[in-house]
């Protein structure tokens, strides 16, 4: 229930998952009454899917303390409980942010030797086929060197499972690359990541116009300057397209050029949707809670039906390759073994 266009974007997005994930089952928690007539839009879709009614849900209001004592049958709640009984494999929400990842982590609870979960996804670069990891997203506004430095370690296997790379580049990020650049945070960060033990290679600081070089292949930064850069470059894509449609009707000459070049437009067709592909925010939603004993995936609350089956297929893909379980034998073998003292309820 959660989302700008939601239920609908849920079960539409159900819907188009299917195509490549022709074995998934689906778990839908919320209003029944909104649901199944949503449900029923799509034929067969009913066969793999379970409605299952709740009242409750979460708005995008709630404050996060709030959401995790009040909302214990909300339909967020329900979803992330089902994957702490092992009755689900993953839990993706397009609901508030905060509260997804407050009852995350206290329904899934944190993987030993993590002190801060963190909300990664990947970012399109110039080589293609190559993402770039990009974290933590918002989950922490503040942060310490150490956490920065789990969440190098969270990316680092992140990269290396989704994009198979052996030796991920991991990078900070930072106003310049020169050493003398950055905050005392980033600058303390960078001392820790010279000296420690990471699963790929630690390269120095990546400016904000280097994330999608492909030049890096993990970004790490504190979750308020994350967010801001993720929406930044949302935004700029959002642009580009709006100015490309724009400059096509621009004038009446726009028009009649775009006429009598109908056969070169016929060809530059699927180069142009192509491009148009790789820039669209849709084909890159589905953000991850790393750190959680459980996958957690959290979709862009103003998507649609494509953005919302985009992160269905990212959770779809984490949960075949046992995603978790490899995080946590690789942070047992890092020396990440330490336990972190469980959440309480009411914080």
């Amino acid at each position: 229930m959660g989302g700008d266009k939601a239920p609908q974007i849920v079960v539409e997005g159900a819907h188009l998952a299917r195509e490549t994930h022709p074995n998934a089952k689906f778990i839908i928690y919320g209003d029944e009454a909104q649901i199944k007539p949503l449900v029923a839009k799509y034929p067969g879709l009913e066969r793999c899917l379970e409605v299952r009614h709740t009242p409750d849900k979460v708005t995008s209001h709630d404050k996060p303390a709030h959401a995790l004592r009040h909302g214990r049958n909300s339909s967020m709640r329900l979803a992330i409980d089902a994957v702490a009984r092992g009755e689900a494999d993953c839990v993706v929400s397009a609901g508030n942010t905060g509260a997804l990842m407050a009852m995350a982590l206290f329904s899934l609870k944190r993987m030993p030797g993590i002190h801060r979960p963190a909300i990664a996804t990947y970012m399109p670069t110039k080589i293609p086929g190559h993402g770039t990891v990009l974290m933590d997203l918002g989950a922490n506004a503040e942060c310490t060197s150490q956490n920065l430095l789990e969440f190098a370690v969270l990316g680092g296997l992140f990269s290396r499972e989704i994009f198979k790379i052996a030796e991920p580049r991991i990078a900070l990020l930072n106003i310049g690359s020169e050493a003398m650049k950055g905050d005392e945070l980033v600058q303390a960060a960078s001392e820790v990541f010279a000296t420690a033990t990471l699963p790929g290679k630690y390269v120095g600081f990546a400016e904000g116009d280097e994330i999608m070089t492909g030049n890096f292949d993990v970004v790490v930064t504190d979750g308020f300057t994350g967010n801001v850069t993720l929406k930044t470059i949302e935004g700029t894509a959002k642009l580009i397209k709006h100015m490309m449609k724009e400059a096509f009707k621009s004038s009446i000459w726009a028009r009649v050029g775009a006429v009598l070049c109908l056969p070169g437009l016929a060809i530059c067709y699927h180069a142009l949707k192509k491009f148009s592909k790789r820039m669209d925010p849709r084909y890159y939603n589905g953000a991850s809670l790393l750190g959680l004993r459980g996958l957690c995936i959290k979709s862009h609350g103003g998507t649609d039906g494509i953005g919302f089956a985009n992160a269905i297929g990212v959770a779809g893909g984490l949960a075949a390759n046992k995603f978790t379980a490899k995080v946590e034998a690789e942070l047992e073998r890092l020396g990440f073994s330490a336990e972190p003292a469980p959440p309480t309820e009411g914080a």
